[in-house]
């Protein structure tokens, strides 16, 4: 993940060369009406999230991306739930500037640096820590977090393997939050509990505001 990101088509728009350092909490979202994509990405950023992982897991995922990309200042969209290099391509075409996989292959892993942005390949192994660290890769997504072993399984790694960063997702909320940011080489987390899927269909963007501001305040 040191490519430079590509340039948005809001020239306020932030351009690091890492995701993991935009905010303590990536937001997950799941958006099944592309119209509520802006929306939703301003109240996120308005709140102190401008990392937003927008999943490809319903057919509004890409819309949503360009809609975010193009309409939303301040904003950093990615592309989550990224699962082949075909996908890869149409995310950065549609103007994702990093990208999330939940796990990866030669195939996909090949895809995403060729890319030219930030990506977040997932492990929920040390083999796999080992094998992205010999590829290059130093900044990746731990997951299932809490069901691959948690705060304990990434304690345990920070010895042997200091190079690996990672962004925790699985099972992540408030509570438990801040144990992950605690740690040495936990950089940010990625979660859903300040976009819940009720305040998204009531359109509720004022609460979904207030909680990514606590989200965002969790590292302090």
């Amino acid at each position: 993940m040191t490519s430079p990101l590509p340039s948005s088509p809001l020239p306020s728009s932030p351009s690091p060369a890492s995701v993991l350092g935009l905010a303590p909490v990536v937001p997950v979202v799941v958006v099944t009406d592309a119209a509520d994509a802006v929306p939703l990405a301003r109240a996120l950023v308005a709140g102190g999230l401008p990392a937003i992982e927008v999943t490809l897991r319903t057919p509004a995922g890409l819309e949503a991306i360009r809609a975010i990309a193009a309409e939303v200042e301040g904003s950093v969209v990615g592309a989550g739930t990224v699962l082949t290099p075909a996908q890869v391509g149409e995310c950065v075409a549609a103007g994702a500037r990093f990208l999330v996989s939940p796990g990866w292959t030669d195939a996909l892993l090949t895809a995403m640096q060729a890319s030219g942005v930030p990506f977040l390949p997932g492990v929920s192994t040390a083999s796999e820590v080992v094998a992205l660290l010999e590829r290059g890769v130093t900044e990746m997504k731990f997951f299932p977090a809490q069901a691959a072993g948690g705060t304990a399984f990434l304690r345990s790694l920070a010895g042997p393997l200091p190079r690996a960063r990672f962004c925790p997702t699985g099972g992540i909320g408030p509570v438990n939050a801040p144990e992950y940011l605690a740690l040495p080489n936990v950089v940010c987390v990625g979660g859903t509990w300040m976009v819940p899927q009720d305040a998204i269909e009531a359109r509720g963007w004022a609460r979904i505001e207030g909680l990514a501001r606590e989200a965002a305040a969790l590292r302090a």
